[in-house]
């Protein structure tokens, strides 16, 4: 099957259970990158649940404050440097997040934006916004993985904004991404389903 039939595939298939679209922009920009099937569709699929992790928060967890579109666009943007570094689809390396990053640049995005390509993978530190978190952790939860630093991160941030007690904010927290883990196998098949090279 052509390259273009397969990255098609992996930006418009609704998938089972059904996977939200990615934005436009960025659907765009992965088409001029010819960018692997298997990279759309996986950022798809982090972007699905970076929108779960949204809607509760806005639903249950209204403090604190936060930038739900940069979350979500981070989500779908998190592994574009992937489409330059091709081998760190199928295997280790971090190249691909300052390369991410500075490819969004490139093509015109903001650095507000463009910063969670470099920053997917590094919660600790100084400065590291509720924004950054929420990408984070739904990079992590689409497959079913917990990370125990990452979540008390956030549940650390929560309980502050909110002046829950921390179990209480662990609790929410746990319940909703328990919930997603749930659908982990659904989301690993879907993008199995398309090649990792173009």
């Amino acid at each position: 099957m052509p390259a273009t039939d397969a990255l098609s595939r992996a930006l418009e298939s609704p998938g089972e259970p059904r996977v939200r679209p990615l934005p436009p922009g960025v659907s765009a920009l992965l088409r001029t990158l010819a960018a692997p099937p298997r990279l759309a569709a996986h950022l798809r699929l982090v972007h699905d649940v970076a929108h779960e992790l949204a809607e509760w928060m806005a639903g249950h967890c209204p403090a604190p404050a936060f930038d739900r579109e940069a979350v979500l666009f981070g989500a779908a943007t998190h592994d574009i440097g992937k489409a330059v570094h091709t081998a760190e689809l199928s295997g280790p390396g971090s190249a691909h997040e300052p390369a991410g990053r500075e490819l969004l640049l490139a093509h015109g995005f903001p650095e507000h934006l463009a910063r969670f390509a470099a920053t997917h993978a590094t919660w600790h530190g100084n400065g590291v916004s509720i924004e950054e978190l929420l990408v984070s952790t739904a990079d992590k939860v689409w497959e079913g993985k917990r990370v125990q630093d990452l979540e008390d991160l956030l549940v650390s941030r929560l309980a502050a904004a909110t002046g829950a007690e921390p179990w209480a904010a662990y609790l929410e927290l746990d319940g909703v991404l328990g919930r997603i883990a749930e659908g982990a196998d659904g989301r690993l098949g879907f993008q199995a389903a398309f090649p990792v090279h173009p």
